[in-house]
């Protein structure tokens, strides 16, 4: 079981535009998270990344979809989210062998619901981005488990441990 954690937040009930590819092609699903939990006996591993093709965001990436079948059987599908756009997120999906699906949150919808846009000081620079965060929610909806600002290489083992039973 997931550590517990002291944040209170539902899965959302907007709909939100999940990517994924299923044999060959791209599928662009249109359906609230909050529905997608509902209508599986899993639970949802929910992360925020800042960007497509960039070396760490490719990283996790890459680490979730090596790991798709150990979360799998503890239960848990996996679901990604960025700024970018589907079609950024087609090309990273492709480029990658992507299995895990993609949420396109171009309009920061999501990420504004989950509080991840916060002001990052790069060089002296003060900018708004995305911090690398991540939800796991049981198969009720309910989170058991978030983290914020966490380092994307090896996120995957540190995360299986924190679930394994």
């Amino acid at each position: 079981m997931a550590k517990p954690t002291t944040e209170t937040i539902n899965l959302p009930d907007f709909p939100v535009t999940i990517v994924r590819k299923i044999a060959g092609n791209f599928i662009h699903d249109e359906i609230s998270l909050k529905e997608m939990v509902a209508n599986t006996d899993k639970g949802l591993i929910l992360y925020f990344y800042p960007k497509d093709n960039t070396p760490g965001c490719t990283t996790q990436a890459t680490e979730f979809t090596a790991h798709i079948h150990d979360f799998d059987d503890l239960g848990y599908d996996i679901v990604g989210v960025s700024r970018d756009s589907v079609e950024s997120h087609e090309k990273f999906i492709d480029k990658y062998d992507l299995q895990i699906p993609l949420v396109s949150d171009a309009d920061e919808k999501l990420c504004q619901y989950f509080e991840v846009i916060k002001e990052k000081n790069m060089y002296g620079n003060i900018t708004l981005g995305l911090v690398r965060s991540a939800f796991v929610f049981d198969k009720e909806g309910e989170l058991t488990h978030a983290q914020r600002n966490l380092r994307a290489k090896d996120y995957t083992s540190r995360l299986l441990t924190i679930l394994a039973p």
